[in-house]
């Protein structure tokens, strides 16, 4: 039974929107935050930080908080210029596991003593700054001796964010136990909502554990610790993989473990599977070579419903609501996307003034007017822009003007309204990235939304700064990865031609401990002196000897064994420093800094990015088609005008021809 700590507990939600500047009369936008299920909540303080126009009218202007469509507290701005902190309590009751938090209002100006209904000018404008946030007071309540308990605790943000959450493994891990380590890890970061803290892979003999700690520990039976082997028989690994919990002296244990590399790997994806571990409420999982432990995905053939309910936009003025769309990780966008809304409106509009206009981003790709005959149901449908970036995810905004003939009379706030129907759909045209930077990492290395055939070349002896650089290195990977189905295999020494030449490659390490990087020094952007014990000079950088001991480098570079391949090398001349240049590729918000193939970071964590390639493209045979294609309609106007210059001039050839006829017939004895 789940039992209640008593100490009540404090975790801030920082939400994920960036400073954001609402501008018309009717202003909104929305939140969204999220509730542990294991979490008894006590208080719940929505701290916004906002700015209003200086213009604005105080007493007259006022913003409305409301959770989950339920409008609880409305405040009229304090006077002054700067940013205003306002704290509002939440009620308890109204808050679920996914919550929606929206923020509207009215910004009127001042005008004197005249009508305060004023036309809308960009000074009627309220900004909401990043770091607005939802902090929670709670008592937590203890995992029950499930997986499911154990999964919901392991992968909560406060867990995670208190580093109360580690992944275990052998001291020195075998090639199976190392990726069964990391499929799990990618499976976490999958899910993990907060994008500032990660779960680390950590060796047994650096555990650590500590009560109210949650630690997965991975590895084959033999490699146990002997406490953790003793709470599973021989009997119960003889043929199959065994997921069990095991919660000892306020310490919380999952233990994954087989006989064998392979049943541990096939384990570790069940474990990366939130819909399997979700759905397993008992302490023990066997698995087997036949369990299916694949995660599911969607065939959507690029269709992205925009809403899965009915939104209604109520209230006069200007309204907006956003859809987030998210693309493949491993495609970016083509010529020849298309956004389809079905709309609903009220018929009290005057349809002189009120239209609908949609946005990708920041961008206006298309708007219709509103009218009487369509108001029961209407479509509009909008193509964005030939050449127009969208990127790996992008925001549809859609913005109605509603205006009604009476609304200086009218005192009903439930209309005019508006409503995007759930058959509302962008339909993205996509292809396959091919540019071998940093701007298409990770996903340069992902195909189908998983990890495409990875060969992971590492030192046979791991120190605690490899185990946090792999860690690095495989938190943005499966943040990315939406499938645990991919391949990955760890290598301690280098691998054969035959992999080397099929499969996409990471090297970790130093020149010491991984004889690779010497072999691959010659094709290194940033590459080692003689004695291989420091950094040296190129034409982007001077480095100084000392200097380059200390630094670590990240290079993305095209694979001297297949050069369709990317290859990752990730290096210093110690471990330390090699660890420092993945502090540049954990997290989203850091590798979108770097739009080269090559990152330095030294010790003061001072950060810098280069571009060595020339071409950019992983396939230059499939750039040069993409190119052919783009300009297709070019090439055929100019076939056909030089057709059409080449009939005229055999034309004007013909029409001399027997004009000189004509004359020689005329003038037989001319010469």
């Amino acid at each position: 039974m789940t039992g209640v700590r008593a100490d009540n507990q404090t975790y801030t939600e920082q939400f994920q929107n960036n400073t954001t500047s609402l501008s018309g009369k009717s202003v909104e936008t929305n939140m969204y935050f999220t509730k542990m299920d294991y979490w008894d909540i006590k208080k719940a303080t929505f701290n916004l930080t906002y700015q209003i126009s200086q213009l604005a009218e105080t007493q007259k202007s006022d913003i409305t908080v409301s959770i989950n469509g339920v409008k609880f507290y409305s405040f009229r701005p304090h006077d002054g210029d700067g940013f205003q902190t306002e704290q509002i309590s939440i009620p308890v009751e109204l808050l679920t596991g996914e919550n929606n938090l929206q923020i509207s209002g009215q910004v009127l100006n001042k005008a004197g003593n005249s009508n305060y209904d004023l036309a809308q000018t960009p000074a009627n404008w309220l900004t909401i700054k990043q770091g607005s946030n939802v902090n929670f007071e709670y008592q937590l309540k203890d995992a029950d001796n499930t997986l499911h308990s154990f999964y919901n605790h392991f992968s909560g943000e406060d867990t995670v964010a208190n580093g109360q959450s580690r992944i275990v493994t052998a001291n020195q891990p075998s090639g199976d136990e190392l990726t069964a380590s990391m499929i799990a890890l990618s499976g976490e970061s999958r899910v993990i909502t907060t994008d500032n803290d990660q779960i680390q892979v950590v060796k047994q003999a650096s555990m650590n554990a500590q009560q109210g700690d949650y630690l997965m520990v991975v590895a084959t039976y033999r490699h146990l610790p002997k406490e953790l082997r003793n709470a599973v028989s021989a009997t119960e690994v003889a043929h199959h993989a065994v997921i069990k919990t095991h919660y000892v002296d306020g310490k919380y244990y999952l233990i994954v473990t087989a006989q064998t590399g392979k049943l541990l790997k096939k384990a570790a994806r069940f474990v990366a599977n939130a819909e399997l571990m979700n759905e397993t409420d008992k302490a023990t999982e066997t698995v087997g070579s036949r369990t299916r432990t694949f995660t599911s995905s969607l065939h959507d053939q690029g269709h992205y419903q925009l809403t899965d309910q009915t939104d209604k936009i109520i209230g006069a003025g200007h309204r907006e609501t956003s859809y987030f769309v998210s693309l493949p990780n491993d495609r970016s966008n083509a010529d020849g996307s298309t956004v389809k809304l079905h709309l609903r409106y009220s018929k009290n509009l005057n349809f002189n003034r009120s239209l609908v206009t949609v946005y990708v981003n920041n961008t206006t790709i298309g708007s219709k007017k509103l009218t009487d005959v369509h108001a029961n149901g209407d479509t509009l449908t909008v193509k964005v822009p030939n050449g127009m970036t969208l990127g790996s995810s992008f925001t549809v905004r859609v913005a109605f003007d509603l205006e009604m003939k009476d609304q200086n009379t009218s005192d009903n706030s439930a209309t005019p309204w508006a409503e995007v129907g759930t058959s509302s759909k962008m339909t993205v045209k996509s292809q396959k990235s091919n540019e071998l930077l940093f701007t298409n990492y990770p996903t340069l290395f992902m195909k189908n939304q998983t990890y495409d055939n990875l060969a992971v070349v590492i030192p046979k002896k791991l120190s605690n700064d490899d185990f946090q650089s792999l860690t690095n290195i495989f938190n943005l990977i499966g943040n990315f990865a939406k499938s645990n189905t991919g391949s990955i295999q760890f290598y301690t020494h280098q691998p054969s031609q035959h992999v080397l030449k099929t499969k996409n490659v990471i090297v970790l390490g130093t020149p010491q401990n991984n004889h690779f990087i010497r072999t691959l020094n010659s094709h290194l952007y940033f590459k080692y002196a003689a004695d291989f014990t420091r950094l040296i000079s190129n034409e982007k950088l001077s480095i100084e000897k000392d200097y380059g001991k200390t630094i670590g480098t990240a290079q993305l570079m095209r694979s001297p064994y297949n050069s369709k391949r990317g290859m990752l090398v990730v290096t210093g001349a110690t471990s330390k420093a090699s660890y420092l240049a993945t502090t540049q590729i954990n997290f989203q918000k850091n590798i979108t800094q770097y739009s080269g193939d090559a990152i330095v970071v030294d010790q003061n964590n001072s950060h810098y990015g280069y571009r060595f390639k020339k071409n950019k493209a992983i396939d230059k045979s499939l750039e040069r088609h993409r190119l052919f294609s783009k300009n297709t309609s070019l090439l055929i106007y100019l076939g056909l005008a030089l057709v059409v210059m080449a009939l005229v001039c055999l034309g004007i050839f013909l029409m001399v021809k027997k004009q000189r006829g004509l004359n020689t017939r005329r003038n037989p004895h001319a010469k």
